[in-house]
């Protein structure tokens, strides 16, 4: 009886079976190395349009992180429960805008639009150049201080573990060059945005006037290997897509 058939056809079914328990043991690893980011997953962006139906996907409807008032240190982070307090907040930053806005009275109602405003900070809704408004100057906003009529923020999409949603940090302007000096030392170590997972925690100081606000502060404190980064990259890139196209339906 030639046996060496069968010998092989069993040798090949157990080279097979150990090639399918090293893939799932290398799939259950990326899913350690993602912390849980469910969201990196390939059909995600098809789930979200789908459940979407076509309706616009506007800010209002994220779960939004405030700039803390009185120089607290600490952040109040919506939650399924309730406002949950946080010392800090992390996740990957999928992607971010610089918006600002105007109007005519310094504190207006909350959900009152503004008169004027701009995605960028570049150019308003009506195509004029923000560097050339009277309002952009350091003092418009009473004179007395050196505020700017027109405020500006920083807008940060970050992704958080166990979450297909990404919630929107608020950065208030005088953290402004704080974040961008972080973008500039990941750009030094040729790491993008949404390849690592950025920390953020609040430190208290005061003002000329000896008011005192929070400062920001941004920390990577883990890096995506080669392949977490591409899919991170590819959901932001789809994510903030639906958001465009949600906009521009609203718009219409």
């Amino acid at each position: 009886m030639n046996t060496e058939q069968p010998k092989s056809r069993l040798n090949i079914k157990v080279e097979s079976i150990n090639n399918e328990r090293k893939n799932e043991a290398m799939n259950d690893n990326a899913i350690i190395a993602n912390q849980g980011y469910i969201a990196l997953k390939d059909n995600t962006i098809d789930i979200i349009k789908q459940n979407l139906k076509n309706q616009p996907l506007s800010f209002q409807l994220f779960d939004t992180v405030k700039a803390p008032s009185g120089g607290s240190t600490v952040f109040t982070v919506p939650g399924i429960s309730g406002d949950e307090i946080e010392k800090s907040i992390s996740g990957i930053i999928l992607d971010y805008t610089m918006p600002r806005a105007y109007w005519e009275t310094p504190d207006p109602v909350e959900g009152t639009p503004p008169t004027c405003y701009s995605k960028d900070s570049l150019v308003s809704f009506d195509g004029k150049a923000c560097c050339h408004c009277p309002f952009n100057d350091f003092g418009s906003r009473n004179g007395e201080s050196n505020a700017k009529a027109c405020k500006e923020s920083v807008a940060l999409f970050m992704l958080r573990p166990g979450n297909i949603m990404p919630i929107i940090v608020r950065i208030p302007v005088s953290s402004k060059v704080i974040f961008q000096r972080y973008l500039t030392r990941l750009i030094g170590k040729m790491l993008p945005l949404s390849g690592v997972v950025t920390k953020i925690t609040l430190d208290k100081t005061t003002n000329k006037a000896g008011q005192p606000y929070s400062v920001y502060s941004f920390e990577a404190v883990d890096v995506l290997s080669s392949e977490e980064a591409a899919r991170a990259k590819a959901f932001g890139e789809g994510f903030m897509a639906v958001m465009d196209s949600g906009e521009s339906k609203a718009a219409g």
